[in-house]
């Protein structure tokens, strides 16, 4: 990993040459790279470029390019085209021939035409794998470098602790150390050596604690809670993996609005971290500050509140910066010397882009990185590894495809590849668009099985995912009473939908209650799905829930009732082919839930690393524990753990120490456990988490094999804000716990922390080292 700061000062040629271009800028030249255009402005109906428009928005320079390919629905051959023609005419017919940067969004994969579906982001946090996803986005990186994007605006850092909030699939779980852990890889496979696509960490900060669990609402968290829960994980990721770019978050904060918010953009993230790279908005929020959060009277000052706060480049068009900025700085409402730190940001990703050198790439050769024979292997594979498996009563999976004679299929999600996508997913994005695409769902998958094995397949949709009629009941019942195991897939389908709450809208078909914008108060399954997952199990068949959906889902019934439930979130463009490697058995599932899953709506928050009062704390017809816990998830095989050791029973404040605990993998086929590492102050002399995870390793065990999992934890990493809000590591009594969850704790060691000291900031350290060896 990358250790320090993005780009630091950068070497002398950059700064030379920045310095340079700076220095000949006129004033409006300096505001338009701070700002963007976008494909709708630029571009005509049949997707060649309105040279009118492009004069008009270009003429001075440029920014950003938005989302070319993805927004102007262009195949990648015809995106290179455009994205070389606009840089060519910045660079010919602009009178500093300055390029821009383009930026498109791949959340789950390249969103636009052909870009690869991966499995949506919460599902490859349950592989808890950053080596994978790291070669997920390593090939991201291949498809955006081809039609000449620089830019990216993933991943997402948010912690998912609210699971009404409809963007809780976009994000890493729960957990601030997974979260940083997924985001590191994803930074890493995305940036490549540091001449890859610029990542940008999104919502700083604090965005999944929306009050009501409302997409873009208020959030009210203590500067502790704010800094050790959902900072981490952007300071984990500047400081270890370089990233390069931050967008801020929507909402404000204790009344101050990310957008214009100086302490958090400039003080913590620029001063504290060291952060040089840019700050993009996102997309619209300098007009919030107008429209949105009432702060700001006009365009002007809310431009001129945001670039004071830290924001460098307006996204996605330019609305409040480009003239708005340059009146400010001729009326002196806006220090020319502000405007010139953000513009020397912008014109030095440039140059380490290698933009100011060569803008295009090759059109002819554009088209080669998708639709390959590798990426279709990568992301089946992702699909398969994030299954999880929450319940398998009496070994009712795998389904032995030899010895059955038929397989009911039941469900809205089993043959609808759309159903498959999250939100960020080209195919979903917008659900109005028919959009064509090449996936396997899981009834093609299953088909395909039934004609490998000889079985029947009888399908049956039974009802829609949001939709009042139960007509198809009768069929769906008969279907599983004809078949020797039913496979129900149910689920809520993701897009962004801008949040609507029109009532006429129960009686539609196929409503988005996952993604942006799609907010719920209801964690059930939505529609009449469970209405036909009671009738199913009437008939006595043998039933399997698969649950594929960006949200966790209070499925309380099911999960007491169903012998079998499979957790598939959103899997991407082959997750049929992934839900039905692990039905029948060809791959033994390892997921882990990298969220609790709560009993009902109404227990939320139920994290796991929740304080002792609220964790304990029991309702009057309800515990307060999950349904199913942090870490969660089942194999085909069985794990047995020895006792925890530690290197030392003392950990000096400046120290390390080693935990080590042997993994056995006791069955009778090979599979991955996930060995989780929690830590615990026994009497600390502030409420603290009553535990808090601090490292995991992802073991593969063929039958019989046993592995040693080392874990060197830095002192720093039990560190916790004092009373002074200082960072230090406090004196006194800890413990470790391992376990297969955060509920499933099989050892414990204790240790003493021998005295109290602050952490300097160049020296904490965010993750365990983790080792793995054939035990002896």
């Amino acid at each position: 990993m990358q250790t320090g700061s993005t780009s630091g000062d950068g070497d002398a040629s950059t700064e030379r040459r920045v310095a340079e271009l700076l220095d000949r800028m006129t004033l409006e030249e300096k505001a338009a790279q701070l700002g963007s255009v976008n494909a709708e402005a630029i571009l005509n109906d049949d997707g060649t470029l309105d040279r009118n428009a492009v004069e008009k928005h270009l003429s001075e320079g440029i920014g950003h390019l938005t989302r070319l390919g993805g927004e102007g629905s262009l195949p990648p051959a015809e995106a290179a085209e455009r994205t070389n023609e606009l840089q060519t005419y910045l660079r010919e017919e602009t009178r500093l021939g300055i390029p821009a940067i383009p930026h498109e969004e791949c959340l789950s994969g390249y969103m636009g035409p052909e870009g690869t579906a991966f499995p949506q982001m919460l599902g490859m946090a349950s592989t808890w794998s950053p080596d994978l996803l790291k070669e997920v986005t390593g090939t991201i990186r291949t498809q955006l470098e081809a039609i000449g994007t620089k830019h990216a605006l993933s991943p997402v850092l948010d912690i998912a602790r609210d699971h009404r909030w409809g963007r809780v699939e976009e994000t890493f779980g729960e957990d601030p150390y997974l979260v940083a852990a997924m985001a590191c890889g994803y930074v890493n496979g995305l940036q490549g050596d540091g001449d890859g696509i610029t990542a940008t960490l999104k919502h700083f900060a604090g965005h999944g604690a929306g009050e009501g669990g409302k997409n873009r609402s208020s959030v009210n968290v203590g500067r502790r809670e704010l800094r050790e829960t959902h900072l981490f994980p952007f300071e984990a990721a500047i400081r270890t993996a370089g990233a390069k770019s931050v967008m801020n978050a929507y909402h404000d904060i204790d009344g101050v609005p990310c957008a214009s918010d100086e302490w958090l953009l400039t003080d913590v993230l620029r001063g504290e971290w060291g952060f040089d790279g840019t700050v993009v908005s996102d997309y619209y929020s300098v007009e919030f500050l107008r429209s949105e959060h009432g702060v700001a009277a006009d365009e002007r000052e809310a431009g001129v509140m945001a670039v004071e706060a830290g924001i460098d480049v307006e996204l996605p068009y330019t609305d409040c910066y480009g003239e708005h900025l340059a009146e400010a700085v001729e009326e002196g409402e806006l220090s020319e010397a502000t405007l010139d730190a953000a513009v020397r940001r912008v014109l030095r990703a440039k140059v380490e882009h290698g933009l100011l050198d060569d803008s295009t790439v090759d059109a002819d050769a554009a088209a080669d990185p998708f639709g390959t024979d590798e990426a279709e292997e990568l992301t089946t594979r992702a699909a398969r590894e994030s299954m999880t498996l929450l319940k398998n009563e009496d070994d009712l999976l795998p389904i032995a495809g030899g010895e059955t004679d038929s397989v009911a299929v039941v469900g809205p999600k089993a043959d609808d590849a759309q159903e498959l996508m999250g939100d960020y997913a080209y195919p979903a994005h917008y659900p109005e668009e028919e959009v064509e695409l090449d996936a396997t769902t899981p009834l093609d998958a299953l088909r395909a099985r039934g004609d490998e094995h000889g079985f029947d397949v009888l399908h049956e949709q039974g009802c829609t995912t949001t939709g009042p009629e139960t007509d198809g009941f009768d069929a769906a019942a008969d279907a599983a009473e004809s078949a020797d195991v039913a496979l129900a897939f149910v689920g809520a389908r993701s897009a962004v939908d801008f949040s609507d709450s029109d009532k006429e809208r129960v009686n539609m078909p196929s409503v988005a209650t996952s993604g942006e914008g799609c907010d719920v108060v209801d964690l059930g399954i939505p529609g009449v799905q469970q209405g036909l997952v009671e009738r199913l199990h009437e008939t006595g068949t043998p039933l399997v829930v698969v649950v594929a959906s960006g949200k966790p889902h209070a499925i309380e019934w099911i999960a007491e009732e169903v012998p079998a439930v499979l957790q598939a979130w959103l899997p991407g463009e082959r997750g049929g082919e992934g839900i039905a490697s692990v039905l029948f058995g060809e791959h033994n599932p390892g997921g882990r839930l990298p969220v609790s899953i709560p009993r009902t709506v109404g227990q939320l928050p139920v994290h796991y690393s929740r304080k002792p009062n609220t964790a304990n704390e029991e309702y009057v017809y309800t515990e307060s524990a999950p349904l199913y816990p942090f870490g969660h998830g089942l194999s085909y095989t069985e794990f047995e753990y020895g006792d925890l050791s530690l290197s030392s029973d003392e950990l000096a404040p400046a120290g390390t120490v080693t935990a080590e605990v042997t993994v056995a993998n006791a069955g009778d086929r090979s599979g991955r456990e996930v060995v989780q590492l929690y830590a615990r102050a026994e009497n600390p002399d502030q409420a603290r988490p009553v535990q808090e995870l601090v490292g995991f390793e992802r073991v593969s065990l063929d039958s019989g094999e046993s592995a040693r999992v080392a874990f060197e934890v830095d002192a720093t990493q039990l560190a916790y804000h004092d009373r002074d809000f200082d960072l230090a590591v406090e004196e006194g009594p800890y413990e470790f716990r391992v376990g297969r969850s955060a509920a499933d704790v099989v050892s414990a060691a204790s240790f003493e922390v021998t005295g109290t000291k602050e952490v300097p900031q160049n020296g904490r350290a965010y993750f365990a080292g983790t080792t793995v060896s054939d035990a002896e």
